[in-house]
């Protein structure tokens, strides 16, 4: 039997990521969702409320009735952030309303662009919308306790009652929104091989990894029980290291995470910038 790939298969190889009406926004990601464990790790429903205290700041998530906001429902964050800094990036005022092509959201974030795909992107704005979060943690220079989801709202446009999806509208929330307008700081860019992770674990240990030690030339260490903490994950202890343990051994196998390399030393998870990620990645 043929051993699965690590990666998803790249789905759309013949596109340039991110294309709406902007070329070359490539991917880029808030740093207050990169440092904090705001999404769900389980690919099942989550109905599990949960908070989250970390050197002052504070978080609580709250599911709807659809379980809560996902690392891959988090992609279309991603896309719409992306669009906002090249929006910027060319000198022009961003809003927190945008309409995107649909079929574009899905291409860029490495989705199917059949039913089951659309079926997928409207399920994932539900998710984003109704996860109820409260925080004190500060976007835009501002701390202030905020109740609030990740986006205010979302409209699917279509041809007909039956006809193809034509473009999606989704309002940023504020606290998303701070971040962007913001921009120096608040925001980095990220490896468009993102897309192709398959394991949510695997997605958060790069977000971790992005977030705290960027592209210097040094390594950055965890105890295995403040790592599972920030990841947000609900296993045990020793089923996250079990855990960690795989994806460290796969990824020094086969380089599928890009940029970083792994290590488990005993209970420390450390963390390598590879030496040919270039300073491409730090540009806004």
């Amino acid at each position: 039997m043929k051993e699965r790939s690590p990666l998803l298969p790249i789905r759309h190889p013949k596109r340039d990521f991110f294309v709406c009406d902007i070329f070359d926004a490539a991917p880029k990601s808030d740093i207050a969702s990169m440092e904090h464990p705001l999404f769900t790790l389980s690919t099942k429903p989550d109905m599990i409320s949960r908070r989250y205290e970390m050197n002052g700041s504070w978080i609580e998530l709250t599911p709807s009735r659809m379980g809560l906001a996902t690392v891959f429902d988090r992609d279309i964050l991603i896309y719409c952030i992306s669009q906002c800094m090249a929006v910027l990036n060319s000198g022009r005022q961003i809003h927190r309303t945008m309409r995107l092509s649909a079929h574009d959201v899905l291409k860029a974030t490495n989705r199917d662009t059949s039913d089951k795909g659309y079926i997928g992107l409207k399920a994932a704005l539900v998710r984003l919308r109704s996860t109820e979060i409260q925080t004190n943690i500060t976007t835009g220079g501002i701390e202030q306790w905020e109740i609030f989801g990740f986006i205010d709202a979302a409209k699917i446009i279509r041809k007909s009652h039956k006809g193809r999806v034509l473009a999606v509208e989704i309002t940023l929330s504020d606290w998303i929104f701070n971040a962007i307008d913001a921009k120096c700081g608040e925001i980095l860019t990220i490896s468009p091989q993102y897309f192709q992770l398959r394991k949510p674990l695997e997605r958060r240990l790069y977000e971790i990894a992005r977030k705290g030690c960027g592209t210097k030339n040094s390594m950055l260490r965890y105890k295995l029980k403040k790592l599972h903490l920030k990841t947000g994950s609900q296993s045990t202890l020793k089923e996250f290291r079990r855990m960690v343990k795989i994806i460290v051994d796969m990824n020094k196998e086969n380089n599928h995470i890009p940029d970083y390399t792994f290590n488990l030393d005993g209970d420390l998870f450390v963390i390598y910038p590879r030496s040919e990620f270039s300073e491409m990645f730090i540009n806004f």
